[in-house]
């Protein structure tokens, strides 16, 4: 608004400008021209030089030294400043005419008398003539021209925010809503267009919040099914005694995950989603040291005596490394020593689950089919991609530091804000 104004402005400010400077200009040539008239009938009447020079005291142009009378064959009376050529070439002209000098204009206005005789009336014109009220006359069009300026800006300034306040609510609801908060909606405000897509936006949420229900509903629906055989099934362990503990507490593990996917189903999403990673691994590391120990494994855990947050739940980071582990203790022999690491960088957090088994034979074609060989379904390195694409990171398999398979999953950290970490 501020350019095109400007630019309307100075097309209009320097042509009236250039008119205000010609004004003055025409204005002090004319002023010299009724003066250098009011001589003529003097001239007519006499051409006597104390009577010219009492005629031009009457001038202003005379009292300040500006006038002078040439007469034909006669003396110049007053003060001249126009060289004799351009006198003389004006006696010989009918009309007047301007030269130009250093310090302004000089009008010569030739007068015929009677008989041979003439005369040559000349005005001088100072530049200080020509160009008054000139800077007085530009510094008000400048004014203006600035006034109009601010003004147009003001103006475009309110009109613009109307539609830049309707377009930055939109975006900070579809920031709000990508991140979780499916109860975020718009007042319809502004334009038309942004008004229409307002509406839409809110048809949007209010459709992905009914899907979404849905969905939990579904899986919660789900989740209550697997009760019945669940029950069932342990009547049954029920009546097999003391023999049927391990799978007695394998069913109550169970449960507990049903329990937990229920709960998940029904609660509502979250825009806040993290976890203390360090956390969560000395967690399920105490949990499989018991059967490393069984197994005679020897293991470390390493990286993970700070708390390290992580841009997922803490639930969904347990069955991650769970099912890495898991994939450790089937897929390789009794005795194989594991390493898990923690790494924690400045956009990134990466799980480091590594094996002294023997390794995967073609790691990039086991990420490519979801599955790691030896008879593996690849559900934990599926279930690892999932939530490692979800923060925009990856997972990665390599030959670890013991000879075996390394299965790194790294976490972006970009969408973490800054406050400290809270437990979930």
């Amino acid at each position: 608004m501020a350019a095109v104004t400007s630019m309307v402005a100075l097309a209009f400010l320097v042509p009236l400008a250039l008119i205000v400077r010609e004004t003055a200009q025409s204005r002090a040539v004319a002023g010299a021209e009724r003066q250098a008239a009011a001589l003529v009938p003097v001239l007519a009447l006499t051409t006597r030089s104390d009577d010219l020079g009492h005629a031009m005291a009457r001038t202003e142009a005379g009292r300040r030294g500006l006038l002078a009378v040439h007469v034909k064959d006669g003396a110049t009376v007053g003060t001249t400043r126009a060289p004799a050529a351009q006198v003389a070439g004006a006696a010989a002209q009918t009309r007047a005419s301007t030269v130009e000098l250093d310090g302004g204009y000089v009008l010569l206005r030739p007068v015929a008398l009677d008989g041979d005789r003439g005369a040559v009336i000349e005005v001088f014109v100072p530049a200080d003539d020509l160009n008054r009220g000139v800077p007085t006359s530009w510094a008000v069009l400048t004014g203006v021209a600035v006034v109009l300026v601010l003004g147009s800006v003001l103006v475009g300034d309110r009109l613009g925010a109307r539609v830049v306040r309707a377009a930055r609510r939109l975006g900070t609801a579809a920031t709000a809503l990508g991140s979780g908060d499916l109860s975020e909606r718009i007042h319809p405000d502004g334009p038309p267009e942004l008004k229409a897509a307002a509406n839409a936006f809110n048809t949007m949420a209010n459709r992905v919040t009914h899907l979404l229900a849905a969905e939990r509903e579904l899986a919660a629906d789900l989740s209550h099914r697997l009760r019945t055989p669940l029950t069932a099934l342990r009547l049954s362990l029920d009546q097999l005694g003391p023999q049927a503990e391990p799978s007695r507490q394998a069913l109550a593990r169970l449960e507990g995950e049903v329990t937990t996917i229920i709960s998940a189903a029904r609660r509502p999403a979250r825009a806040a989603r993290t976890c203390d990673a360090a956390e969560v691994l000395r967690e399920r590391l105490t949990f499989w040291s018991a059967l490393a120990e069984d197994q005679g494994r020897p293991w470390q855990l390493v990286g993970a005596t700070l708390p390290v947050r992580a841009p997922v739940p803490a639930g969904e980071l347990t069955a991650v490394v769970d099912a890495l582990l898991g994939n450790v203790f089937r897929h390789t022999p009794e005795g194989t020593a594991f390493n898990v690491t923690l790494h924690e960088g400045r956009d990134v957090v990466g799980i480091l689950v590594a094996d002294a088994g023997p390794g995967i034979p073609d790691p990039e074609a086991a990420l490519e089919r979801g599955a790691s060989g030896s008879g593996s379904t690849g559900l934990g390195l599926d279930i690892a991609r999932r939530l490692a694409e979800s923060t925009g990171g990856s997972v990665r398999l390599d030959r670890s530091s013991l000879g075996g398979a390394q299965v790194q999953v790294w976490l972006r950290l970009e969408k973490l804000s800054k406050p400290a970490l809270k437990e979930t």
